[in-house]
């Protein structure tokens, strides 16, 4: 078994014994434990009781995070004319048609959330498999294939989070900066967790959220008590 550093070990201790803490301590603990040399970002993951295998327990959605994410975030859009300019305009990094597919096609993807015009989804289409798996495909029900693309964009950088159930059930995010205040990492958590309560689908049976983790990029996660992770 690899020796584990000082600083994964202290971490490790400082989290031990500790099982569904209310919010608030939960976000000072991950803060205070944090200690890689580079901002870290808050994450967090919600087991929920649903296998996103059936299309009727399906979750998935878009929050915009009142304090934002603390992370810069690429955009590329696929537009052409007017609705391109649009999309440079609002600050877009990456705008083009069928170059751009084809800059995706040879393996270059440096974007972290892809939008489209309507009319264009049948060239994004064709792209399914390389965008699909990395979350990327642009979505109508995430807000992500819109004729209002200059919004689109600047919701993208101002701090919109995607969310999607993967196979197991979890959904998973980063919610901001270890440097964050506490009160804006809270109010962030609260707003992601509400709107995965929003999302419940219709086919979900039982208990739908099952638990909640709290952790840092690099740090051991604490479990958080579900009733104080919400909106009161």
């Amino acid at each position: 078994m690899a020796k584990l550093g000082k600083r994964t070990r202290v971490a490790r201790e400082a989290f031990a014994g500790k099982a569904s803490m209310a919010l608030e301590e939960a976000v000072a603990l991950v803060k205070s434990a944090a200690s890689a040399k580079f901002d870290e970002t808050v994450e967090i993951a919600m087991n929920l009781g649903v296998d996103p295998r059936h299309a009727d327990q399906m979750v998935r959605g878009v929050v915009q995070l009142p304090n934002g994410t603390g992370k810069t975030v690429r955009v590329a859009v696929f537009a052409r004319g007017v609705k391109a300019d649009e999309a440079k305009a609002a600050g877009a990094e990456i705008v083009g048609a069928e170059d751009l597919m084809e800059t995706i096609q040879s393996g270059k993807i440096e974007f972290d959330r892809c939008i489209a015009t309507p009319d264009m989804m049948p060239l994004v289409g064709r792209l399914g498999k390389i965008l699909g798996p990395r979350n990327l495909m642009p979505n109508p029900k995430v807000g992500t294939v819109t004729m209002d693309v200059a919004n689109a964009v600047k919701a993208a950088k101002g701090g919109e989070v995607q969310f999607k159930a993967e196979k197991a059930g979890v959904v998973h995010a980063g919610v901001g900066k270890v440097s964050f205040d506490q009160a804006k990492l809270v109010e962030n958590i609260r707003a992601f967790v509400d709107a995965v309560n929003r999302a419940k689908p219709s086919g979900a049976k039982g208990t739908y959220v099952k638990k909640v983790s709290l952790s840092s990029s690099m740090g051991p996660g604490v479990s958080i008590d579900i009733a104080s992770a919400g909106s009161n």
